[in-house]
């Protein structure tokens, strides 16, 4: 538990550190501090040397870490009555003098303030947090189970632990034409990154919900993300260069052994089921807010690779495909999805398979990841469970 305490506290992770310190729901902060007196005090009475009892400027000192202010200014103000008893009450030894006093006073005031300190910054920490998992609500909105007919499986880690949100996005979009999925990764990072990635997800949510083809949600896409960087840069801020990979699919109940796909310069997606892993086939082109370097079509071309019903769709971002080890060494999902489906095929579901990268990213990169990472599955429903 204190290895625990010590990694929140480094981290300064308010909220983790609430969670260790507390006992079905009531904090046991003012037990350290509490057994430390008590230490501290029983020692200057059995033993009566080197003036243990000034040892009691660390009580307070050690309350201010863990407890609140009100706490810390009740464990300065015992610390100093224990100080004054042992020099008036128990009065085994010499008088330890008005400077052991002043030193214990003083460490209290300091230790009050301190803890001041500490509770506002760790306020505006977690009113931060709360801001960023509402913005990440927003961008990354909650799929309800078999949402547009399928069933899915993400996880999203941001390589700033305290930023929580960053430039990936995904989402899925049902509708009269079918069941759309979007999932991309804006370049860069920051609030910028956020922007972007809000306004490529709000087109979709309405072209792909109203625009009978594909092709026409992928232009919308690719416009909207023009028009976006059109208006950073008028807004002269420095990031109206972005980009962003992506994916677009189609699922349709007309076609239930194919699927339609844009890839956006992206990895493209894997196939995973009993029969094993495969690449989707699938043309790839220019990422989102590209197309005037070149000429011709704006959009790369919409393709129909099949899609056996038992086959799960996999889309990750670099986060996972530029996860190194210690020695340099790329994460090869790919290989490690094989292994995993042919020894249990119910690896392929999505939420398993979501599950086995996410930790086989984590595990390669000794959890220092160096993007935001999202892993993303999808597939038809109806698959039985063992696979």
């Amino acid at each position: 538990m204190i290895g625990r305490l010590v990694q929140a506290a480094g981290r300064g992770d308010a909220a983790s550190r609430h969670e260790l310190l507390s006992v079905r729901g009531h904090s046991v902060a003012w037990a350290f501090p509490l057994l430390l007196l008590v230490g501290i005090a029983a020692a200057d009475i059995t033993t009566g040397a080197f003036e243990i009892i000034s040892w009691t400027v660390l009580v307070p000192g050690v309350a201010a870490a863990v407890c609140g202010v009100r706490a810390t200014a009740a464990f300065a103000v015992v610390a100093v009555v224990v100080y004054v008893l042992a020099d008036t009450v128990w009065q085994h030894r010499d008088e330890t003098g008005l400077s052991g006093l002043v030193l214990v006073t003083l460490g209290g005031t300091i230790a009050v303030v301190a803890a001041a300190v500490r509770v506002g910054g760790e306020q505006r920490m977690l009113h931060m947090r709360d801001i960023a998992d509402t913005t990440r609500r927003t961008v990354l909105r909650p799929l309800p189970v078999g949402f547009g007919g399928l069933d899915h499986a993400a996880v999203y880690l941001s390589a700033d632990t305290e930023a929580r949100v960053g430039g990936d996005f995904y989402d899925i979009q049902p509708g009269p034409h079918g069941t759309r999925v979007l999932v991309g990764d804006v370049q860069g990072k920051g609030l910028g990154a956020v922007d972007t990635a809000a306004a490529l997800l709000g087109t979709f949510r309405e072209t792909a919900y109203h625009e009978p083809d594909l092709a026409t949600v992928a232009e919308r896409l690719e416009i909207r993300m023009r028009r976006h960087r059109a208006r950073t840069a008028a807004l002269g801020r420095s990031d109206g260069d972005r980009f962003a990979t992506a994916v677009l699919i189609g699922f349709s109940d007309d076609l239930p052994d194919v699927v339609d796909a844009v890839v956006f310069g992206h990895e493209p997606p894997l196939a995973v089921g009993p029969a094993g892993v495969r690449a989707l086939s699938a043309v790839g082109g220019l990422p989102l807010g590209m197309s005037d370097l070149v000429a011709g079509s704006p959009v790369p071309p919409v393709c129909r690779p099949a899609l056996a019903a038992d086959e799960t769709l996999l889309l990750v971002s670099d986060g996972v495909t530029e996860a190194r080890d210690p020695g340099g060494c790329f994460y090869r999902h790919a290989e490690e999805i094989a292994r995993a489906v042919a020894a249990d095929p119910s690896n392929a579901a999505p939420s398993r398979l979501v599950a086995l990268v996410r930790d086989g990213t984590l595990r390669h990169c000794r959890g220092r990841l160096v993007d935001d990472t999202t892993v993303f599955a999808v597939r038809r429903r109806g698959v039985p469970a063992d696979g």
